[in-house]
């Protein structure tokens, strides 16, 4: 089907921002943010802008011994992480490597046409390059975000969405993000829930070039997508849950990012809630499933003040606010109803 598809709508951009004291305008956003020159100052980055031999130096001067775990596919899938054309694996393979050794692997095909497809994502920056933070790092006040590096060459990964709010900064190459409400679920083709690449269910749309033959609701969500392209020193805020698809475009490219939830640590992961109900309610008759939509609403999408205000307040029981032991009650009950 030929049809054109316009450029995404580019993502809202704010300047002025203080790195050591990141405002809630920006933290607490919930729509995707480009803040130019966020990271510029970091001495990373002002390697990454030397060269890419002058920022894998400074990787490797904070690396000790670590291993991470990267992603190598042939030179066929053009970066494109995905499942192999049966869905019965990937077109990659995982392995276990020293973080040299990746560094070795990019400078090795830097020059390469068509060089493997090479990827390390979501590492633990403590863990993998303890001392880079030391003059690396943004300030987030009482919040205690989750820092971890991304390394790789010309890579696409998959739309796909975090429960964490998400600030990714660019360090060194150049980034494409594709970005897209969580309402956009339905045109987006979400491949399976429980067989990922990566933890995360993602869009079995190629956004470079999308079929839409076989894909047609896609060309829906192409006309609200949101887009941004950074370069180094560049940052993207990404609210929780906006899926995004993102696209390294040079040879050596690296970033950083931060991951953090503004909801009590006592609370389950929602994803949870989701295959829970996929057991039990799915399945169900219409009818009977019209009427749990209507129960879901009522105590949990509507819920407000006046949803259990008839009920003394001593009873109601998991109607009250939860706290971090009426939590771990709850959780006791739905672990021994699972488990009959």
């Amino acid at each position: 089907m030929s049809v054109h598809l316009p450029m995404p709508t580019p993502v809202r951009e704010i300047t002025g921002i203080d790195p050591a004291a990141l405002p809630d305008e920006l933290l607490q956003s919930t729509e995707p943010v480009v803040v130019r020159g966020l990271v510029r100052h970091w001495p990373a980055v002002q390697a990454a802008l030397a060269s890419g031999a002058a920022v894998s130096q400074l990787l490797r001067r904070c690396w000790r011994d670590a291993t991470v775990n990267a992603w190598i596919g042939a030179p066929e899938i053009e970066g494109r992480f995905f499942y192999d054309a049966q869905f019965s694996g990937f077109n990659f393979h995982a392995e276990r490597l020293p973080l040299g050794s990746v560094l070795d692997a990019l400078a090795r095909h830097h020059a390469d046409p068509r060089p493997p497809s090479l990827y390390v994502g979501s590492t633990t920056i403590d863990t993998c390059l303890p001392g880079f933070r030391d003059d690396n790092d943004l300030g987030f006040g009482k919040l205690q975000p989750l820092m971890s590096l991304w390394l790789g060459n010309r890579t696409r990964i998959a739309a796909h969405q975090d429960l964490p709010a998400n600030l990714a900064c660019v360090v060194a190459g150049r980034r494409r993000f594709t970005l897209f409400e969580p309402g956009e679920v339905g045109n987006l083709y979400i491949g399976p829930l429980d067989f990922t690449p990566a933890g995360q269910p993602v869009s079995l749309v190629d956004i470079t070039a999308p079929d839409l033959d076989r894909f047609p609701r896609y060309a829906d969500a192409a006309r609200r997508a949101r887009g941004a392209e950074l370069a180094p020193g560049d940052a993207i805020l990404i609210p929780s849950l906006w899926w995004h698809h993102v696209e390294a475009t040079t040879p050596f490219n690296a970033l950083v990012n931060y991951w953090w939830r503004d909801t009590p640590e006592h609370m389950d992961a929602p994803v949870a809630a989701l295959l829970h109900t996929i057991l039990c309610v799915r399945e169900l008759p219409p009818e009977q499933r019209r009427a749990w939509q209507q129960l879901f609403e009522h105590y949990v999408f509507a819920a407000d003040a006046s949803t259990a205000a008839h009920i003394p307040e001593h009873a109601r029981g998991v109607l009250k606010p939860l706290d971090a032991e009426a939590s771990r009650r709850l959780r006791a009950q739905l672990l021994q109803k699972l488990n009959r």
